[in-house]
């Protein structure tokens, strides 16, 4: 299998669109915007490549550990790119790039193998799995390059090729990510594609397109499984969550403070699976306010590629303003900010950092999700009415519960109703696990082995003992 060595990115015919650095709120850059009757001829090119890239399983494996080696020494490039166009700091881009690398290595060693059939019948069957061929991915702005490879390093691993389609508020990176894999991947194994829409609608609804997977919001995810059902694609959603963290009575609100603040808050609140609501004793209440608040008055907010920041902007304009109305609302139906609760004067899509407390339980900031810097603490009497309010959404992409005794903990756990539970901690994930909410947070699985047989077909063959 050739491969490609140019790093450059390339160009594409048509108009182009601003990228906004959100710490500024001004254009610093240009993505292509595609048409999207672009996409017959580049998804043509990748079922060309996927003619060769399934026939070997071994020279695959060898390209993806080589495209991690890339991408790892590609970081000095990517990390300062991601940060600019997304707003995150620096050591979370930087973050974001070595998961890339590790899931690219993870992929690489699996092999879904041939599985016998014992059926007791005189003839040997087994499973082999086959690719599905071309596929899509499209990706949200949040962590663009850490979710592109968690659909492509499994999807090329089981043999497809892709094309990909980054959010419009975070293209460059994603660009330049495909350009440093190019040295590893064959032309047409991996391409991005960059526009405004329709063109993610047409990727999800082309017909020579097997798989599409998505990450966004609820309803988008609706449209793209409608979009994929005209040619019988599948379909794999992750489509966000409202994750609730209930405290036991026993918890020792000091001693989790920090670990419960930063998994309501990294990369400013902006994470599928970050913890969006909290539920505390009514005894203890106003004192798991105070830790939470006390953190957000001292978190260092500013532009991410500032070395002293700890929170960076939120990362575009439509969405500081859902959180402003979110947080507004609340505050209007008798919520108290007991830290934030407004915008940040200057340039920029800065919020910040806010700690609601007295907060209506059918509040918008409560019941769904407000993806941003803003978090309400909720006081409960009973653990049933704890659990209860933890479960009275349509979402069920996380949670976790907090407290000493493990026991009650894991027991008030296995009673939520989400894909992933955590015991004092939140939202870390191995690339060994699967990934899948219930409810209306998503539809199939990703992440671990399951990550890579949702990108295969079986294949059945049975052979007789004698001729």
């Amino acid at each position: 299998m050739p491969t490609r060595q140019s790093r450059r990115a390339p160009g594409t015919p048509g108009g182009r669109f601003a990228v906004l650095d959100p710490a500024t709120g001004e254009a610093f850059d240009e993505a292509p915007d595609q048409r999207p009757d672009e996409l017959d001829a580049v998804v043509g090119r990748a079922h060309e490549a996927w003619r060769g890239w399934r026939a070997d399983p071994a020279a695959r494996a060898t390209a993806l550990r080589l495209a991690a080696d890339a991408v790892a020494a590609a970081e000095d490039e990517l990390a300062p790119l991601l940060t600019r166009e997304q707003g995150k700091p620096l050591a979370e881009s930087s973050a974001e790039i070595a998961r890339t690398a590790a899931r690219l290595r993870y992929f690489a060693e699996l092999d879904p193998g041939i599985q016998p059939i014992a059926d007791g019948r005189p003839v040997d069957s087994e499973i082999r799995w086959r690719s599905l061929g071309p596929v899509a991915a499209i990706v949200p702005w949040n962590f663009p390059l850490q979710l592109a490879a968690a659909k492509f390093a499994p999807a090329l691993a089981a043999g497809n090729t892709m094309v990909l389609k980054p959010s419009p508020f975070t293209p460059l990176a994603t660009r330049l990510l495909g350009a440093v894999l190019s040295a590893a991947l064959p032309e047409g194994v991996l391409t991005i594609v960059t526009g405004r829409e329709p063109l993610g609608a047409r990727l999800a609804s082309h017909p020579d397109i097997r798989h599409v997977t998505f990450t966004g919001s609820i309803p988008t995810g609706r449209a793209v499984a409608r979009g994929a059902a005209d040619s019988l694609a599948r379909v794999t959603l992750e489509l966000g969550g409202n994750d609730a963290a209930i405290l036991l009575e026993d918890v020792a609100v000091e001693r989790i403070a920090d670990r419960l603040f930063w998994a309501a808050f990294r990369n400013c609140g902006q994470v599928c699976m970050a913890v969006k609501r909290v539920y505390a004793p009514a005894r203890l209440c106003s004192d798991v306010v105070e830790a939470l608040a006390q953190r957000a008055k001292s978190t260092v907010v500013g532009a991410g590629l500032d070395p002293a920041t700890q929170l960076g902007p939120v990362n575009n304009a439509d969405q500081l303003e859902r959180v402003e109305r979110c947080t507004d609302r609340a505050l209007a139906d008798g919520a108290r900010a007991a830290a934030g609760g407004h915008r940040l004067d200057g340039p920029g899509f800065f919020f910040a950092p806010t700690i609601l407390a007295d907060v209506p339980p059918d509040s918008p900031v409560v019941t769904q999700e407000q993806f941003g810097p803003v978090l309400p603490v909720l006081p409960y009497g009973s653990l049933d009415e704890a659990v209860e309010a933890a479960n009275g959404t349509g979402f069920g992409l996380g949670g976790s519960v907090w407290g000493t005794d493990l026991d009650e903990a894991e027991a008030v756990a296995c009673r939520m109703e989400c894909g992933t539970v955590w015991i004092n901690h939140h939202a870390e994930l191995s690339l060994a696990q699967p990934f899948a909410g219930s409810k209306q947070s998503g539809v199939g699985v990703a992440g671990g082995p399951w990550g890579l047989y949702g990108n295969l077909r079986p294949f059945v063959v049975h052979r007789p003992r004698e001729a």
